[in-house]
């Protein structure tokens, strides 16, 4: 029977799913694998579905012609930590689940941006310390988001999802940078440049895939751009931004606060980062909802079993 490797642990639905049609181990640990793991993986499975942080890269596939392993079936839409060609050379497919992330990701974008222009963390801290002294007119002043300016960088299903939700729900004009323009269902305006993009928002929001071409492409230029009431929110990959830049704007007050759910390290978060007031921090919470991670998985599971009926994939990378 075709042996499948699931690398953490994933709800009842999903690993049920997977049981029904493959021979399945689960790996109970919840912390990336490491570089033994997932070479051991490769010749003790058919088939992988791995997840964030578990980065098969070069280095893993580098002792390997054609190991036993044909399939990668990734749980998440970003793919950024599997070296995509160095699998292909090894005979391996690669999948991912786009489309069940986008909702919910988008989502946390919208909150992150309310969060961050309003001081809702801040507020937060300050209540759960006893420190504050009842309501005055001038207190905790944040930025009033409706009608604002709201800046997407990369407009594809996730940076569309947080611009529909920006001109919608709170009447905001959107204005993107993308490589190529896009053909909308709402108003948007295509600026040439990240700083020229930067330069007119009060909300510059990073909604990019990861990966060595966006790595650092949000750094001190885009921040320097950007007026010092704006706001900067990130639910992309930690990467795309250099976060000693992101510090140093907030520090130097260029820009007025962010909102993030990625980081440059992750799990590490800098102390600087959460030494600052104007900053929200969440855990990576953009997909954390019971239905979206049953969704991706037996999205993922979808690819497995096409794959090992012979079929196209339903969503290859």
């Amino acid at each position: 029977m075709t042996r499948i490797l699931i690398t953490r642990p994933l709800p009842d639905r999903v690993i049920e799913a997977a049981t029904d049609r493959f021979e399945v181990e689960v790996r109970r640990n919840t912390a990336p694998m490491s570089v033994a793991e997932m070479r051991s993986s490769l010749v003790l499975y058919d088939g992988v579905l791995p997840t964030l942080g578990d980065r098969y890269s070069e280095e893993v596939f580098a002792e390997f012609t054609q190991p036993r392993c044909r399939i990668l079936a990734n749980f998440g839409v970003g793919y950024n930590h599997i070296d995509v060609e160095a699998a292909r050379a090894r005979g391996l497919a690669v999948t991912n689940t786009p489309g069940a992330v986008t909702d919910a990701t988008a989502d946390i974008g919208m909150m992150l941006i309310l969060m961050s222009c309003r001081r809702a963390s801040e507020g937060e801290r300050m209540v759960r310390a006893g420190m504050w002294e009842g309501w005055h007119p001038t207190q905790m002043l944040g930025l009033h988001v409706t009608g604002k300016r709201a800046g997407i960088v990369g407009m594809g299903r996730i940076g569309q999802a947080i611009a529909r939700r920006c001109h919608h729900g709170f009447g905001m004009e959107v204005a993107y940078f993308n490589r190529s323009a896009r053909d909308l269902d709402f108003p948007a305006r295509r600026c040439d440049t990240l700083t020229t993009l930067a330069e007119t928002v009060d909300v510059l929001v990073v909604a990019l895939p990861g990966g060595a071409e966006t790595r650092h492409m949000i750094g001190a230029e885009v921040f320097a751009a950007m007026p010092r009431h704006a706001h900067f929110v990130n639910i992309a990959r930690g990467d795309i931004v250099d976060e000693d830049a992101l510090i140093a704007a907030l520090k130097a007050g260029e820009i007025a606060g962010a909102g993030l759910d990625v980081y440059e390290r992750e799990p590490k978060v800098p102390a600087a980062l959460n030494a600052l007031e104007n900053v929200t921090l969440l855990p990576h919470l953009g997909t954390a909802a019971l239905e979206v991670r049953e969704s991706m998985g037996l999205m993922a599971v979808d690819n497995l079993v096409a794959f090992f009926d012979g079929r196209d994939v339903p969503n290859p990378v």
